[in-house]
């Protein structure tokens, strides 16, 4: 049986009547989807204030709901009713903590949340306190939570996405010559920091690994290039401007010299790098970590962009999928056995478009005392012409 509650606003277009079932179910869960939708700046007593067009800014959050209803929809869980709570964190007149305060979540057994900052560690205090996991959907990054096993990063850390291109290096490419290209900066220090922690395990390095601060000209990277070898160069800045030079200076590259470049996660959305890619950086590829990846050519994800054509009449974004993706994994998760929530994701199959590979981060220098668990799967993407593709 399924049933919606939005508690805040009724959006008819994101939420619908229960779908009955016919058996009566044995056990009850409510999912509480806490996501950023903005309803206070584009209703104003329940009149839409905007335009033909719905605010970008509310798009993704919105998408993420509608593909959780489709998933909904489209499936049931025998002898178990889920209810879908829809929270929005940008209400101007109710804040997450006043819903914690007032009491109004303590029916909850699960949390999915498009939050960050403030929200989730809020979030993760709750969950942590009423003893039910809080699923961070997309927000790659712990806040500082710590000692919380009801928290879980869907979205990999940098870290996670540092370890799994070193690993790769090394397992094919350990005599190879690896070149880190970055810029000053904190964030460039953590980034290349996290390499040199992992490449010394016991103080004694395990590839060999050059640093580079690219001169003003860009020159001196050709000069620690090497014909006689593939060179590995990784670019570990998240910043456009400097992903935009590093290929730059690598396309003028000598053609004899074999080169595999690594950018960050992020590389993907730069402009760029897109459909419109400018000549000076087609025909050459670079590879990127990724959590997730959807070609969409998949039965599943047909009948999602049918659905979502005949309820919505437009075409699913990416959230839509996620959020189609995370209601129909973890709603059966919950309705297993709360206790052993990572297994029942990990165990089930779980592969709809994309793989999980929930895994608990540990305390460090503690004995294997839980930290929080982390989606620690991840996809070597090529990008080239503005187009991805699975590489590995």
């Amino acid at each position: 049986m399924i049933k919606y509650f939005a508690p805040f606003f009724l959006l008819l277009f994101i939420i619908t009547n229960a779908l009955a079932q016919t058996q009566s179910p044995t056990q009850k869960k409510t999912i509480g989807i806490f996501v950023p939708l903005y309803l206070d700046s584009v209703f104003k007593s329940n009149i839409y204030k905007g335009n033909k067009k719905f605010p970008r800014f509310a798009l993704p959050a919105i998408d993420f709901v509608q593909g959780a209803k489709i998933a909904l929809d489209s499936f049931h869980l025998d002898n178990c009713t889920i209810t879908a709570r829809i929270f929005d964190t940008k209400s101007d007149s109710t804040s997450v903590e006043d819903l914690i305060g007032q009491h109004q979540l303590d029916e909850l057994d699960l949390i999915i949340g498009l939050v960050k900052d403030n929200d989730l560690n809020l979030l993760a205090d709750f969950a942590l306190l009423k003893k039910i996991p809080f699923v961070s959907a997309t927000h790659p990054n712990d806040n500082g939570i710590e000692k919380n096993p009801y928290f879980y990063m869907l979205t990999p850390s940098l870290k996670t996405h540092c370890e799994s291109i070193y690993s790769y290096l090394l397992q094919n490419h350990g005599s190879d010559n690896i070149i880190i290209v970055r810029k000053p900066g904190s964030q460039e220090d953590k980034t290349v920091g996290f390499f040199k922690n992992i490449n010394r395990p016991d103080k004694k390095e395990l590839l060999k690994i050059k640093t580079i601060i690219p001169d003003s000209a860009w020159t001196n990277i050709q000069n620690e290039l090497d014909s006689t070898r593939k060179n590995c160069i990784i670019g570990t800045s998240l910043d456009e401007t400097f992903a935009k030079e590093l290929l730059a200076s690598i396309i003028k590259s000598p053609k004899n010299f074999d080169l595999l470049l690594f950018g960050m996660p992020n590389w993907n959305a730069f402009n760029a790098f897109g459909k419109n890619i400018k000549s000076e950086y087609k025909d050459f590829p670079f590879y990127y970590t990724a959590p997730y990846f959807n070609d969409k050519t998949d039965s599943l994800s047909q009948l999602i962009q049918n659905s979502y054509l005949t309820q919505y009449k437009g075409t699913p974004s990416e959230m839509a999928y996620k959020g189609f993706e995370m209601m129909y994994l973890f709603s059966r998760a919950i309705a297993q056995n709360v206790e052993e929530f990572s297994a029942a994701v990990n165990n089930y199959p779980n592969k709809l478009f994309t793989a999980y590979k929930i895994l608990p981060v540990y305390l460090k220098g503690l004995n294997k005392e839980v930290n929080y668990y982390e989606n620690k799967n991840l996809y070597f993407i090529k990008r080239i012409n503005g187009k991805s593709s699975i590489a590995w």
